[in-house]
């Protein structure tokens, strides 16, 4: 199976005990798959506040620890391979790259945080520069916090998550690399994100479980994600 309709779906006992098989509209299934075949450009990216580009379009923020795979989901969710840069090097992304998906929806694929050899003076401009991001851009509609599912939360992910929090932004936690783990230690791990989530405010309660490599989840997070999109225009310009 190329893909999960739900998180629970396609796992062991342990896991789908935990989390239970659930459906999912199949409109909205289809309406993902659609918004993300739309064809997805780079429009900018930016270093420093001044270099934001204008909010014309809803925006999905991409956030977590350095190496916890954004670039990869963000190219299994459009389909595509090289849209945004992978690298194996932690610390490859500095600068929040924004993706316009069909004049739709705003992807941003923000640095990734934790990463122990940059620079103490790189280190405060990152972390400026997504407070200042994650707290004051309007059209910021939800934050996607990866956390790697071989490792859980961990102690670079909550400065985010209690920003998150702060700032009264939604956010939704998605495991990423669930390949990489045994089904019943996923199930495990889980469990334990979803019980410290409650003591969150603004983190939403549903799991997405993802693997970009085997595209595991895929399908779930692509109809979650486009609620938040402009409802297309029936009467494109000529």
């Amino acid at each position: 199976m190329d893909d999960h309709a739900s998180p629970g779906r396609g796992l062991t006992v342990s896991a789908a005990d935990i989390f239970p098989a659930r459906d999912i509209d199949p409109e909205r299934v289809e309406a993902g798959r659609l918004l993300f075949a739309q064809e997805c450009r780079f429009v900018a990216g930016a270093g420093n506040p001044a270099a934001l580009p204008p909010e014309t379009l809803p925006e999905i923020a991409f956030i977590g620890r350095s190496n916890v795979g954004k670039s990869s989901l963000v190219n299994a969710l459009c389909g595509r391979r090289m849209l945004a840069r992978t690298s194996h090097t932690p610390g490859r992304t500095q600068q929040l790259n924004f993706f316009d998906l069909g004049g739709r929806l705003m992807l941003v694929d923000l640095p990734g945080y934790g990463y122990a050899a940059a620079s103490k003076g790189a280190v405060r401009e990152w972390t400026a520069l997504i407070r200042h991001y994650l707290g004051e851009r309007a059209s910021l509609r939800r934050a996607c916090l990866l956390i790697d599912a071989r490792r859980g939360i961990t102690e670079t992910d909550r400065p985010t998550m209690a920003l998150c929090d702060e700032a009264a932004l939604s956010y939704q936690v998605v495991l990423t690399k669930t390949d990489a783990v045994r089904p019943a230690a996923l199930a495990e791990t889980a469990a334990i994100v979803a019980s410290e989530l409650k003591r969150h405010r603004a983190a939403h309660p549903e799991l997405h479980l993802t693997s970009a490599e085997k595209r595991h989840g895929i399908a779930a997070l692509r109809a979650s994600l486009a609620e938040f999109a402009e409802v297309a225009n029936p009467y494109p310009a000529r």
